[in-house]
């Protein structure tokens, strides 16, 4: 079975320490609904740098990913269902879904 990178990018978080826990426990819920199937659920990322050609660092992510999850699945299409599911999108998030290879 296969491994994919769900991968966070953008989102307008809950305003509001009540939105916030709502939102959370709905995400919680979709992760529990995976099953089997989920293999790194919840990593976040903070202070992100990015290093250029130059050598010279930004305090800035290029691409505004905020986390990821990693999850198995039998084929691309199986992943691309379970992402749908991801109640991140309902925030405005956008989600990326790449094969993970194994090296």
């Amino acid at each position: 079975m296969a491994q994919f990178v769900i991968v966070y990018l953008g989102g307008n978080h809950p305003d509001n320490p009540e939105k916030q826990k709502k939102h959370f426990i709905e995400y919680k819920k979709w992760l529990a609904s995976l099953g089997n199937s989920i293999m790194s659920p919840m990593n976040p990322l903070k202070n992100t740098k990015t290093v250029k050609s130059d050598g010279s660092v930004t305090n800035s992510s290029s691409t505004l990913m905020s986390g990821y999850t990693i999850i198995q699945a039998d084929s691309i299409e199986k992943a691309l269902k379970i992402t749908k599911s991801c109640p991140f999108l309902k925030i405005g998030g956008t989600l990326e879904v790449s094969e993970l290879v194994q090296m």
